[in-house]
């Protein structure tokens, strides 16, 4: 291997891609960490819990483990959540736990590199800013777009969500 060639991967060794997931939620888009998505599916119905607060929608049985499921937007009243053909489960690998969020819709997996990452401002916000790791900016056919990058870990091991310890309970 040449001094150019080593020069070249140890330069695209540092230019770091991060890969997310991003999904709509109350009209704004946002990215998770894709390492920590196990799956997408469709919604369906659930075995609910007693005494759970109404963002936990209840339980479902996935090849044998019981998954509990959140709707995000019940969590975030952000209006009426219907339950259809298009809303989407991101089943997640979170805190050794696997855990489902509803979102409104899932967008695609993008790849951002640190440049188009930025520190996440204060700001208004559906989320507490604890959980935003920062705003990715997106290139689009119109123009740039920006995009709420959650640590959907932290989230969704929050005692706010209370999932954790409510699911080894």
């Amino acid at each position: 291997m040449g001094m150019m060639e080593r020069i070249g991967s140890g330069i695209a060794a540092a230019v770091r891609v991060n890969e997310f997931l991003t999904f709509k939620l109350g009209g704004e888009e946002y990215g998770i960490d894709i390492l920590k998505v196990q799956e997408i599916r469709g919604y369906e119905a659930v075995t609910r819990i007693a005494n759970a607060p109404a963002f936990i929608k209840g339980v479902v049985n996935l090849r044998g483990v019981i998954v509990p499921i959140v709707d995000l937007r019940v969590k975030f009243e952000l209006g009426e959540a219907r339950y259809d053909a298009f809303t989407v489960v991101i089943i997640l690998n979170v805190a050794g736990r696997v855990v489902g969020a509803v979102v409104d819709s899932v967008s695609d997996v993008l790849e951002l590199d640190n440049k188009q990452i930025k520190a996440a401002p204060e700001f208004n916000s559906l989320l507490d800013a604890g959980y935003i790791t920062g705003l990715g900016t997106v290139e689009s056919g119109e123009g740039e777009r920006l995009l709420i990058l959650v640590d959907i870990e932290r989230l969704m091991s929050s005692p706010d969500m209370g999932l954790l310890e409510r699911a080894a309970a």
